[in-house]
């Protein structure tokens, strides 16, 4: 099966290309920029350099004759000013629609892409919590077009918080981590928000199940579906620090309180998400947390 993936520099990029390339019946293929580091892409990945022009992205589609794509590349911000603006539409919209047209030019069977629960703010079927979260909605507005004129299949999942090991993203845990050695005190807020938080394993199951859906005879049924990677371990993010102890045998010093929710702070992450048919979590909380920080 040819896969073309983007964001392969990525966390989850590199973690789902690592999972695939370790199966041998993929052929992988990577979109990256002029400035990307390649320097960790794997050398089986067949790598592709875009510099905008949709007429050579067309072309190359063209000679690979993708089976399906795995869209993981985006901008997130959790705020924005106004000279962000052109950058998060150019990244989270105006990509993925030159992705789109590509497929549709080159009649790709299937297109993955990746939303998150932030689209649904208060847990309602769509309120951004920021500007992000709007792209990415627009995103998925915009490929409805593409599945009503030609035979692709579009499906998303939706993530809402991922970690794992040698995940180097300023992340809540690498910042726990890192207190629990130097003993540095960190300014947390209340801590009452709930936190819906999967291991990076978990994650990428996720994905490789639904390329296995979307290559079988019945990727018709997911159609237009999203799906969920959820946690059935949700709770504060202050009792997740006790946990984050214990497993760890580490003592975080935070000051509870300290700093107030920001705006449109997400106290209650999305429930309303289907999980992909065959999921299941397998790993608990306790078990990822050792595995991702242990007691080094």
């Amino acid at each position: 099966m040819k896969i073309l993936i983007t964001g392969v520099t990525g966390f989850i990029g590199q973690n789902l290309t690592k999972c695939l390339l370790a199966h041998n019946n993929y052929n992988l293929y990577a979109l990256v920029r002029s400035q990307s580091d390649i320097l960790q892409i794997d050398k089986r990945i067949t790598l592709f350099e875009y510099d905008s022009d949709i007429e050579k992205l067309i072309a190359f589609f063209k000679d690979e004759k993708f089976d399906g794509v795995v869209h993981l590349a985006s901008l997130f911000l959790a705020t924005h000013r106004p000279c962000d603006i052109h950058p998060l539409v150019h990244s989270n919209i105006q990509f993925g629609t030159e992705l789109l047209e590509a497929s549709k030019a080159t009649n790709v069977k299937w297109f993955i892409n990746t939303g998150t629960f932030w689209q649904n703010y208060h847990d309602e079927p769509y309120n951004p919590v920021n500007l992000y979260a709007a792209t990415k909605e627009a995103f998925s507005m915009i490929a409805k077009y593409y599945t009503e004129t030609s035979s692709l299949v579009f499906s998303t999942l939706k993530l809402c918080d991922t970690f794992g090991k040698d995940d180097t993203r300023n992340k809540v845990f690498n910042l726990w981590d890192k207190i629990s050695k130097n003993g540095d005190t960190l300014e947390m807020s209340k801590g009452e928000q709930l936190i819906d938080i999967s291991y990076i394993d978990d994650v990428v199951y996720a994905y490789e199940l639904l390329i296995g859906h979307l290559n079988s005879d019945n990727c018709q049924e997911f159609q237009n579906k999203t799906f969920a990677v959820t946690s059935n371990e949700r709770m504060s993010l202050h009792d997740i620090s006790k946990l984050f102890e214990e497993a760890t045998s580490k003592k975080l010093n935070i000051v509870w309180g300290a700093r107030d929710y920001r705006e449109r702070e997400v106290m209650i992450p999305w429930t309303q998400g289907e999980v992909v048919p065959g999921w299941i979590q397998r790993h608990t909380l306790r078990d990822a947390i050792k595995k991702t920080v242990g007691n080094n």
